[in-house]
């Protein structure tokens, strides 16, 4: 688990550090030290009006109270109106993404109070402290202006942090902050190995500072391929480094069988209407990317999405595995940009009000209980509690221990859709088309086109299917190895003892508050079927469930009558994780990677890609509202040659191919 930073003010209002003594910024004036050492040295001005790209990407090496990141941020903002009123926009970058990594991070009270040394800056720290992070290691992404400026702020060790993520052989950074306490006072720091995996990370003609000149500091960035020379330090008496990286080293962090290429992404045709196609157009809008929504629906959400309260927590496992990293910064961007729709006048149905997870069975006691000894979860994501603890928070009697997520709740996902879209529309308005079913994609040489039976769509550079269980009903896609799980969920009227709960209760279904005096109770689960018909024995074994674990409680003895219900097939694959990323033919991997089968990871073919543009992004089961918002952004920023927020570990989990390249390791195909 993390470990916050130690500090105090000193009589300045400076903040040290406890343990060392040093300071995190300079006592005379560390914003205007700030501004010189990192973003005059590394010509950032200039350059974001002269870019190859749309984005410019800066990567520091030591957050400490942000003060960095706010100055560039204050001038980039200026940048952006500065270009619009010399309307040069056409021209010049639109999007700044800042990476900083930070192994102990200052207490959101220590960083409001750092901050308050800097009233200029008041419009920037405000909107930094309300989105700052707990302490969960790994890359949180923060996000401002409309997604027009993205913090990926690293929890833990830059080195190990940089290994960790996922990044293409061109590179991802344009200009280096080497930032972090005196090298004399933090050696674990300032090592080759650190330099070398900089360089890794790093795009040709990319750029360095550092506020130090030390002599290990030169040689070891010359010997990982920069170029550097000494300059004045903002105080003219003492030296600094400045440097610049000619050429890539040609490292990345991806085998070749589980790339994420990039793409043109002129026009993109989304098909779907829930939740997932939601984000993916949100995520696409913040970008400036054309796109046009495709949905057989009359209306958004009246597929999987469609239930009036759903749940959103995050599923976390005993052990660090791909899949708890997966859902637990999920759920945390999740949350925060539901908190900013809200902010920002898009509004939907919701309730903070926790989740409680209760152990109804020995084996979910046993497993409470594991992560309870494991410790690996901030308590704000979560925390056990015990009997008495968890009916205190529920406002009912249960007699059942738990571990309760505080920050979830639940949402009303229809109007979540919508108010997803509305966001994403007024960022950058899309045409959405509905009662069209697409029948066949076809890939010509001008694009993809969508065909229904009337009319030919297109052309689209890039088409992503988000269609849940129908994902696999195109011709291209037929191989997709859907899990589809039918589920049934019952509305059932309140009574006054059921009104009392304050929390989403989970057992082995779910039982929410009441909301329009009903609750929402369920699901039933049933594999290899896409009926979405209701029925009044699933009701019933609904209620039945729900008694089996609480019928020693008023709130469940006392409800009322079923008064409707709702049923969807929760699209899934074997492993429980979504899959997103391009579309993958098994027999174009079987030619590329015939190695596999052989058990080397070398010498390899070309693949063909025969369906280039063609994307998937579906599977999240019943876990949408947890996991679609950050894996979308995922998905965008690989194709947009973006960083990217998942670590290559989880990424290479949701990849496509990964089901074809199991296979291959195992001879089985």
């Amino acid at each position: 688990m993390i470990k916050n930073a130690h500090s105090h003010i000193n009589n300045l209002g400076t903040p040290l550090t406890n343990d060392s003594g040093d300071i995190y910024f300079s006592n005379d004036d560390g914003l205007a030290q700030s501004h010189y050492v990192y973003y005059e040295q590394n010509n950032i001005d200039v350059r974001l009006q002269n870019h190859d790209q749309s984005h410019f990407v800066i990567a520091e090496t030591g957050f400490g109270t942000g003060l960095n990141f706010l100055n560039t941020w204050q001038r980039f903002k200026d940048h952006l109106e500065r270009m619009q009123v010399q309307n040069e926009c056409e021209k010049s970058v639109k999007r700044l993404h800042y990476i900083s990594f930070e192994k102990y991070p200052l207490t959101l009270t220590d960083l409001k109070q750092a901050l308050t040394a800097w009233p200029t800056l008041s419009y920037f720290s405000e909107q930094l402290t309300v989105n700052y992070p707990i302490n969960l290691e790994g890359c949180h992404r923060l996000e401002f202006n409309n997604g027009n400026v993205v913090l990926d702020l690293y929890f833990g060790d830059a080195l190990e942090s940089i290994q960790a993520m996922s990044y293409p052989q061109t590179g991802i950074v344009d200009a280096w902050y080497l930032n972090g306490l005196e090298p004399s006072k933090n050696p674990d720091m300032w090592q080759q190995s650190l330099f070398n995996s900089m360089a890794d990370i790093t795009r040709a003609n990319a750029t360095l500072s550092t506020f130090t000149a030390a002599d290990f500091v030169q040689r070891g960035l010359i010997e990982a391929g920069f170029s550097t020379k000494k300059a004045k330090n903002f105080n003219q008496k003492e030296d600094m480094l400045t440097g610049q990286l000619k050429h890539v080293d040609n490292a990345q962090s991806t085998p070749a069988y589980f790339n994420q290429d990039s793409s043109t992404l002129k026009n993109v045709a989304v098909i779907g209407g829930g939740i997932a196609s939601s984000c993916i157009l949100y995520s696409l809008a913040k970008r400036g990317i054309t796109s046009q929504l495709f949905c057989q629906d009359e209306k958004p959400a009246m597929g999987a999405s469609h239930n009036v309260q759903g749940a959103i927590y995050p599923h976390l496992q005993a052990k660090n595995s791909p899949h708890s990293e997966l859902f637990a910064h999920s759920f945390l961007y999740a949350k925060r940009l539901y908190n900013n729709l809200l902010s920002s006048g898009f509004n939907f149905d919701y309730d903070w009000c926790g989740v409680l997870q209760h152990a109804v069975k020995k084996p979910l006691a046993d497993k409470h209980e594991n992560l309870a000894q494991k410790q690996l979860w901030p308590t704000q994501l979560m925390r056990n509690v015990t009997a008495e603890q968890g009916d205190e928070i529920a406002g009912v009697t249960t007699g059942y221990s738990g571990v309760f997520f505080e920050q979830g709740g639940w949402v009303n996902p229809p109007q979540l859709v919508n108010a997803m879209l509305s966001a994403a529309n007024s960022i950058n308005p899309f045409k959405s088309v509905f009662n069209c079913n697409i029948k066949q994609l076809k890939k010509t040489d001008s694009g993809w086109f969508l065909l229904t039976n009337d009319e030919q769509l297109g052309p689209f550079s890039d088409v992503i299917i988000c269609a849940g269980e129908h994902s696999d009903s195109f011709e291209q896609t037929k191989a997709l190895p859907i899990v589809g799980v039918r589920g049934q969920v019952s509305h059932i009227e309140a009574s006054e003892q059921s009104r009392k709960l304050k929390t989403v209760l989970c057992h082995k279904g779910y039982f929410t508050p009441a909301y329009l005096d009903h609750h929402c109770m369920g699901a039933t689960f049933e594999k290899n079927t896409k009926s979405r018909q209701v029925t009044a024995l699933d009701n019933q074994l609904n209620q039945e469930q729900l008694l089996s674990f609480y019928q020693q409680s008023e709130f469940a003895s006392t409800l009322g009558n079923i008064t409707s219900a709702k049923a969807a097939v929760r699209c899934t694959f074997i492993d429980h994780l979504p899959m997103a990323g391009q579309w993958c033919e098994q027999s174009d991997y079987i030619m590329a990677f015939a190695n596999l089968r052989l058990g080397k990871r070398y010498q390899y073919e070309q693949l063909n890609k025969p369906q280039q543009g063609l994307h998937i992004f579906t599977g999240f089961g019943a876990r949408a509202l947890c996991s679609a918002p950050l894996s979308a952004d995922h998905l965008v920023s690989c194709l947009n040659n973006e960083p990217r927020p998942l670590s290559e570990r989880v990424s290479q989990a949701i990849h496509p191919a990964r089901f074809i390249v199991r296979d291959l390791i195992r001879n089985k195909i």
